[in-house]
């Protein structure tokens, strides 16, 4: 929740503000098509969210530099950022090597989210293999105490791998119901004109076809709603079992 302020865009680990909700990604537009939804929705509830961009996307073969930082800037706004930081790691370059684990290290422990929302550990882009290991291992190496990053350790608590557009996914642990924020998802994605505009596939998401990129955005999203039995949804894996106290109030339908 932003509270229409505009949302902070922190140079430094030292100037961003703390959050709930933090989704680490590879690339600019990355976490808009990932988890934009869910992201949209933590924030109409109240919760403090921001987007950790480990590169700008440099090496993309469409717009510049400048020109995705602003569409990144636009898309903070229509999801209801707090912050957007970038991290400023070579794009198609990444590595998880103990340098890179300390710089996202220091953005976590700035940030200090209890949930941190990764990109599954797969797809086609070898930047999307790495940024999850990396920003897996960093939030743990941020809440070592004798590690030299700026800050005091914090660790989050909970780690959510997003599976959108992954063919090599398991099924999900969960389901979110973005119906009420799906078309803010895509308003969000539509920030990235250098990215969409005339292109029928994007990243991971490969084309339906001759479907609008958007249309087919929405179906994927469709297809993830339709196993909690709703209109749209974004799909999730918790590596570790998730604790349930009543049985009997477990949301959602077998039947």
């Amino acid at each position: 929740m932003n509270d229409g302020r505009e949302p902070r865009w922190p140079a430094r680990p030292e100037e961003a503000p703390r959050v709930d909700l933090l989704a680490i990604a590879a690339h600019p537009d990355d976490a808009e098509l990932l988890c934009g939804g869910t992201l949209a929705k933590a924030a109409r509830q109240g919760y403090r969210v921001a987007i950790l961009d480990l590169t700008r996307g440099e090496s993309g073969s469409y717009g510049s530099v400048e020109r995705r930082a602003e569409e990144a800037r636009a898309a903070a706004r229509m999801l209801g950022l707090v912050a957007r930081a970038t991290v400023g790691l070579p794009d198609a370059a990444l590595e998880n090597t103990p340098s890179t684990r300390l710089a996202v290290a220091a953005w976590v422990r700035a940030f200090r989210p209890r949930t941190v929302v990764l990109p599954f550990p797969g797809g086609r882009h070898p930047d999307h293999h790495v940024a999850a290991d990396l920003a897996r291992d960093a939030c743990f190496v941020a809440g070592l105490r004798r590690v030299p990053a700026p800050l005091p350790p914090f660790r989050p608590t909970k780690l959510l791998y997003a599976l959108a557009f992954r063919e090599d996914a398991p099924p999900p642990r969960f389901v979110v119901d973005i119906t009420d924020t799906i078309e803010t998802k895509l308003a969000a994605i539509s920030c990235y004109a250098s990215q969409i505009e005339n292109r029928t596939w994007i990243g991971e998401v490969f084309p339906g076809g001759d479907r609008p990129l958007l249309e087919q955005i929405r179906v994927h999203a469709a297809a993830a709603g339709a196993r909690i039995r709703t209109a749209y949804g974004e799909p999730f894996l918790t590596l570790e079992a998730l604790r349930v106290d009543d049985v009997v109030a477990l949301p959602g339908r077998s039947l």
